[in-house]
């Protein structure tokens, strides 16, 4: 109508769609401009890779532009121009298995540290994407939920989670940490428990297929799956592909990605602040 108008007039052109005038000008009011309040909002839903929902931005609009709306009308924002977050499959689970440790749990399911380098997390993880299958060793911080190191390889011996644990070690003190793992055959052997021991660390372990003890890194691999890989993926994946996916999640989780927990910081972000 609006290309049209000086050929066929507006009133014409009304009638033939069936509109009133009013509602014409109504519509010609409000799409002069995409409102500024629409572009941050489409801004913070690219820049965090389509991932946050309207809760989340509703509060990054709070934290970084001082912008304070209802989460209602975030939400609308949102569905107007498609950019609903992508959502995590639901994995039923329960607690099985017996209650023998070979080391002691004495993480106790606390996932909270009063500063860094205080409790840390770890486990492996599979990766079957590619032409082969990929198993991915992290550990992460439980004071800010930070990756503080991770080895992505084609096996899963025990020099992957060696080398993990070198690489978390390094440049930081660990005197007295907590480090806890499950009951895999990689954290019970003799050559990770001397290797924790002579950097000071102390071990706990979850029960024996018991998730839960274990959830705060269960849930990392979760969110990594399904954002970076499940709901993306439809075909099998080059290695090179499968390397530079983990290496970018793993910048945008600790570098980009916002916490409630955290006071929607980023880990990285909220170490430095609180430092």
């Amino acid at each position: 109508m609006e290309t049209n108008k000086h050929l066929y007039g507006v009133q014409a052109m009304c009638d033939a769609f069936g509109i009133s005038r009013a509602t014409y000008y109504r519509w010609k009011k409000r799409s002069r401009e995409i409102p500024a309040l629409h572009q941050i909002i489409m801004d913070i839903c690219r820049r965090y890779r389509y991932w946050l929902g309207h809760r989340k931005v509703a509060a990054l609009l709070r934290k970084d532009y001082g912008i304070r709306i209802n989460r209602k009308t975030a939400q609308r924002v949102m569905q107007k121009y498609q950019l609903q977050c992508q959502v995590k499959p639901k994995k039923r689970t329960r607690p099985t298995g017996e209650t023998h440790q070979t080391v002691p749990n004495l993480l106790q399911q606390e996932f909270t540290a009063d500063r860094p380098n205080q409790k840390w997390v770890t486990d492996i993880t599979y990766l079957p994407y590619g032409e082969k299958m990929w198993y991915l060793s992290t550990i992460m911080d439980v004071y800010n939920n930070e990756l503080v190191a991770y080895q992505l390889r084609d096996t899963q011996e025990t020099s992957l989670v060696l080398d993990t644990l070198e690489a978390a070690c390094r440049g930081r003190e660990t005197y007295g940490l907590l480090l806890h793992s499950d009951q895999g055959s990689q954290y019970t052997s003799r050559a990770f428990q001397q290797a924790a021991k002579e950097k000071g660390i102390i071990t706990s372990m979850s029960r024996k297929g018991n998730c839960f003890d274990n959830a705060m890194i269960e849930s990392f691999h979760s969110s990594l799956k399904s954002e970076e890989f499940s709901i993306r993926v439809r075909m099998p994946l080059t290695s090179s592909i499968i390397v530079e996916k983990v290496d970018s999640y793993m910048y945008y989780y600790n570098y980009i990605r916002p916490f409630t927990k955290l006071n929607d910081h980023s880990p990285v972000e909220f170490r430095t602040t609180a430092a």
